[in-house]
């Protein structure tokens, strides 16, 4: 098990996770603290015994669902992928492979015990594998320029507002690429 575990501000920011009580939000926390490096934890009671919290907590928690519970008695946290990333040389599987066979992960990377959602698929990603959403990188800027400057067409065309103010964008572009290299 790792020393240092992530929380989203996805997860952890949420209305559904602000409205619990202060003492279930502590449990969330102590619980994934406690995981092993696959989101599951076997000692749920014993977690809840050294913080002082109680069974309604730990029902919050499976009832917003936040947790999942087996018949076994093993928890896993249920948004342990959107939370954490470990690179796969320091990743160790979780001994709790029956648990682990019962889950399938959906899009967004949370555990479910939906058969409809997408399989499990084993392993955690690599840290330097983030997804980023807004990024525009000096290749994606080559490539357009590469774009912009293939052959021009044969008949003459008339550019509108949107396209000149493009036009412009990209003349700057190539302005500040050409002084970087």
């Amino acid at each position: 098990m790792a020393d240092k575990r992530m929380f989203a501000r996805t997860i952890t920011e949420s209305d559904a996770f602000l409205s619990m009580p202060t003492s279930t939000q502590c449990l969330y926390f102590h619980l994934s603290m406690n995981a092993d490096d696959d989101g599951f934890i076997n000692s749920p009671k014993k977690i809840m015994r050294m913080i002082g919290a109680v069974g309604d907590d730990l029902e919050i928690l499976l009832a917003k669902s936040f947790i999942i519970e087996f018949p076994s008695g093993v928890l896993v946290v249920k948004h342990w992928r959107i939370n954490n990333y470990l690179r796969s040389d320091r990743h160790r599987s979780t001994p709790y492979t029956e648990e682990r066979n019962l889950l399938y992960i959906k899009s967004d990377g949370a555990y479910t015990l939906d058969a409809e959602k997408e399989a499990f698929e084993p392993g955690i990603p690599m840290v330097d594998q983030r997804s980023t959403q807004y990024s525009i990188g000096e290749n994606r800027l080559e490539k357009d320029l590469i774009e912009y400057n293939a052959p021009a067409r044969e008949e003459p065309h008339e550019l509108d507002e949107e396209g000149k103010k493009a036009e412009a964008v990209i003349m700057d572009l190539r302005k500040k690429w050409s002084k970087n290299k």
